[in-house]
């Protein structure tokens, strides 16, 4: 993927955390955190989402990694936010 392409993921992503997090009223990390440490849901009617919630969360977390990788990548000759957005376009 090249930056233009993870960058419009994260944004895509972002659409459906911002969904969850104003469904249940918590911050995706905070839902996260207590996920991934075993915390089940206290309705049975979550669990789909919650299961949905957490993997779209560890995909977003991946495209961040992606990101900072690929901007690491492009900047290898020092950090210039116009080499950037030339290579976006």
């Amino acid at each position: 993927m090249n930056l233009q392409e993870i960058l419009a993921d994260i944004h895509a992503l972002e659409e459906e955390l911002l969904a969850f997090e104003r469904k249940y009223g918590v911050r995706s990390e905070t839902f996260y955190a207590a996920y991934a440490s075993g915390e089940e849901p206290e309705d049975d009617a979550w669990v789909l989402d919650f299961t949905e919630w957490a993997s779209v969360y560890r995909t977003w977390l991946a495209r961040q990694a992606a990101y900072r990788d690929e901007v690491q990548r492009v900047q290898v000759n020092g950090p210039s936010l116009a080499g950037l957005v030339r290579r976006a376009r």
